[in-house]
């Protein structure tokens, strides 16, 4: 996520229970009790940020965490994953297994101090993300293939009626991870397994694709003329990783196309 007011790029390391953030200066991190995985933003110096068992409000300035509500908190066996606030001031937020089991987790969104879930069943929630018009979310579930998109009521962002399938990944051999949409309204997609980030216009159609030097590539952002992408190690044998030298890096490069501002967070009515 890139930070708004703050002019900083803020990333999640799941497994190792880490916060990171940079922007011009030197790169800072926070190491937590539990798995830490997605964040919007409230203000300046507060996020919302999704553990395992809860979603907390967490102050940058003193690194303290107070509980907003409890996210699947009586469930040992799963933990938060992929999360995005959404134009109407909420936040999606999808749990999984611990150890990515079939149909585990389920996709919420908070939206001024209620936690409601919206879709269940869910093996690897992923690709949560909102088009620039605030008509539509997408998201995924990557062990199914499909990137799903449902529209939102214009002024509350509850979803409207049941999701469609926007792009279908079954049987290519890509595994949809991280989104996000462009200014433009273009479909920005971190693909596991694919050494790359890939977009996609309105229809679904794919209309460019930006390699990447380590396969498992897992999720964009935009911010200040960039856009990033997030990887991970896991999954990744000895000799994909002697050959993988930059598995687990966040990458940055320049590009002429705009992202979206990441939305606030709204609390309470």
């Amino acid at each position: 996520m890139w930070h708004p007011l703050r002019a900083e790029l803020m990333w999640f390391d799941i497994i190792n229970k880490t916060m990171f953030a940079k922007a011009s200066g030197a790169r800072r991190q926070w190491v937590f009790d539990r798995h830490v995985s997605a964040a919007g933003w409230v203000d300046e110096h507060r996020l919302l940020m999704a553990s395992d068992r809860a979603l907390e409000l967490f102050d940058l300035r003193n690194g303290k965490s107070t509980e907003i509500c409890p996210l699947e908190a009586d469930n040992t066996a799963t933990r938060s994953n992929d999360g995005r606030a959404d134009p109407q001031g909420g936040f999606w937020i999808g749990t999984m297994g611990l150890e990515a089991e079939s149909q585990a987790g389920a996709i919420y969104r908070f939206y001024k101090g209620e936690l409601r879930k919206l879709f269940g069943n869910v093996t690897i929630p992923n690709a949560i993300a909102f088009t620039p018009d605030h008509r539509h979310a997408t998201f995924t579930d990557t062990a199914r293939g499909q990137v799903m998109r449902v529209a939102l009521h214009p002024e509350t962002g509850w979803p409207l009626g049941a999701p469609t399938v926007f792009i279908d990944f079954s049987g290519t051999g890509l595994n949809p991870d991280g989104a996000v949409f462009d200014a433009e309204g273009c479909f920005w997609n971190a693909q596991w397994g694919a050494s790359r980030l890939a977009r996609y216009d309105d229809d679904g159609n794919l209309i460019q694709v930006l390699e990447l030097p380590t396969s498992n590539i897992t999720c964009p952002a935009f911010g200040a003329g960039h856009i990033y992408a997030t990887s991970a190690r896991q999954g990744l044998s000895a000799d994909d990783l002697a050959a993988q030298p930059s598995a687990g890096m966040t990458f940055r490069f320049t590009t002429p196309i705009a992202g979206q501002a990441e939305h606030r967070v709204i609390l309470e009515s």
